[in-house]
């Protein structure tokens, strides 16, 4: 457990690195091509996501998982066919789409509510080669539970799209061409992080073998995922269309709509996915051996796995909600310098649980070859999604989003949470403890409206905002131990061992 725990914190330490400076390049974009640029960047990647979704999405975590099921059967030699197969089928679908809209690019403009966005998009979709062979070669990482390149990876392509960015969009001279420029940015961190991948998945003498026996297997379980993981971008693609049109049906000018979906979709979202990015290293490596405990039929270490992972999850993503619910108009301010993403962020905060408890689930369910069952799951809410967002926004506006992914993650986590229940053969036990961890989030955004009401006329935004926050978190872990919500025990005996480990050293 020592190691599971170290190699924990380091991907965490590098994941954390990552977000924190990719947050930052989007309050650079947003300051310097605006809420309106923003909104054009993202509809343009979300076209582009929902692509690389279709080329790989379901392939990295099914290479992964078959190579742990073959080594856990003893059948090394099907780890390099299932790498090998892998790698040639996406490269078969990625190909030749890329080459589609490279060759033909000006008949797609259909795709966008905005014009403006193909030209991004068409700089981009080169990168759909290179990115869809290293998201592959990332899943060859985590099957060998090899994380320290995985993250390196991650952390150099991050830094790689910052600073060809920054240079490039000094250099701008209007929003559209600041746009553009951002996402020949990415393009370059693609090519990026593929050739740096390339040669670590070669130096660690990884070896291609015949795939032809493995191509069935793998797309048995490739196909699920990437329907479903595609059924998420094309969702998320239809909403980039769909909404700033609705918007405009109900009054708001076409650069109004492009702003507002900015603000949501641009600012205010990749913050709300702040508990879900700090839990990715602890999904990155328990996942792997969740899915060991699956196949070698380990059912103790199954379950304790399991409730480790949702009890985790639960207590460090709720503590997020109560800050957000607060001091969202606070951070909206500070770092956009708009009121319209922290209002956004204020009512959207309570999706924070909801979002990092069907990542970690959809993540366990897959790992466990149930990908068919999390796809049914995410199609049924996704239906009523698009419903929301088509006939709300003439009431709500912009927060029929807030509804459309309330659908969205309040259902996958529910119906995945009794999918999960029903198969493992030793029960995990956890609703006491998402319902205690769901109840103090009350309390403590009553404290924190308290504070900031006495402090913001006295302090100011900055130093409310971070004195408010730090009270809060503390107020609620106070509350977690006293209601014995964290074991206070765990705590005791590693300080104790630690302790007897150096009295002993001495």
């Amino acid at each position: 457990m020592k190691g599971f725990y170290r190699t924990v914190a380091i991907v965490t330490i590098f994941s954390v690195a990552e977000k924190f400076l990719g947050f930052l390049y989007r309050v650079y974009l947003s300051r310097t091509i605006g809420s309106e640029g923003i909104g054009l960047y993202q509809v343009a990647l979300s076209v582009f996501a929902l692509l690389l979704t279709i080329t790989c999405s379901g392939t990295p975590i099914t290479v992964s998982r078959l190579m742990t099921k073959y080594r856990a059967e003893g059948r090394e030699d099907k780890v390099k066919k299932v790498i090998t197969a892998g790698l040639s089928f996406t490269l078969a679908i990625a190909l030749p789409i890329a080459l589609i809209f490279m060759l033909f690019g000006s008949s797609f403009s259909f795709l966008f509510a905005d014009e403006r966005c193909l030209s991004v998009f068409l700089i981009v979709i080169p990168g759909l080669i290179f990115t869809s062979i290293y998201s592959v070669l990332r899943g060859v990482f985590w099957g060998n539970k090899d994380f320290l390149p995985y993250s390196v990876t991650e952390l150099l392509e991050e830094i790689c799209m910052i600073i060809a960015g920054i240079f490039l969009i000094e250099r701008a001279t209007s929003v559209e061409n600041g746009v553009a420029r951002a996402g020949l940015a990415v393009l370059v961190s693609y090519i990026f992080s593929f050739s740096l991948a390339t040669a670590v998945f070669i130096f660690r003498k990884n070896k291609l073998k015949n795939p032809i026996s493995e191509f069935k297997p793998l797309l048995l379980s490739a196909i699920p995922v990437t329907a479903m993981r595609t059924a998420n971008s094309f969702t998320s693609s239809l909403v980039s269309i769909i909404l700033p049109l609705r918007l405009i049906e109900a009054g708001f000018e076409q650069a109004g709509a492009m702003s507002a979906f900015g603000a949501a979709v641009g600012q205010a979202f990749p913050l709300l996915y702040v508990p879900t990015t700090l839990i990715g290293s602890f999904i990155l490596v328990l996942v792997p051996e969740i899915s060991e405990n699956y196949y070698k039929k380990q059912h103790f270490y199954l379950k304790r796995n399991v409730e480790k992972a949702l009890k985790f999850t639960a207590i460090l993503s709720a503590v997020f909600v109560p800050i957000f619910f607060v001091c969202g108009e606070e951070i909206g301010i500070l770092v956009f310098d708009g009121h319209e993403c922290g209002e956004y962020l204020t009512a959207a905060s309570f999706l924070m649980l909801f979002m990092s408890l069907s990542s970690i689930t959809t993540s366990i369910l897959n790992s466990m070859g149930l990908e068919h069952k999390t796809l049914i799951y995410y199609l049924l809410s996704g239906v009523f999604m698009l419903i929301a967002i088509y006939s709300l926004p003439k009431y709500i506006g912009i927060y029929s989003l807030i509804v459309g992914y309330t659908f969205i993650y309040g259902i996958t986590t529910v119906l995945n949470l009794v999918l999960l229940d029903r198969n493992c053969e030793q029960k995990p036990k956890y609703l006491k403890h998402l319902f205690g961890i769901t109840l103090l989030i009350i309390p403590t955004s009553i404290f924190g409206m308290m504070l900031e009401r006495i402090l913001l006329p006295i302090l100011g935004t900055l130093v409310t905002f971070l004195v408010s926050s730090i009270l809060m978190a503390c107020f609620y872990f106070i509350l977690a131990f006293v209601f014995g919500l964290i074991n206070v025990k765990i705590f005791k005996s590693k300080f104790k061992s630690r302790r007897h480990a150096v009295n002993t050293t001495v």
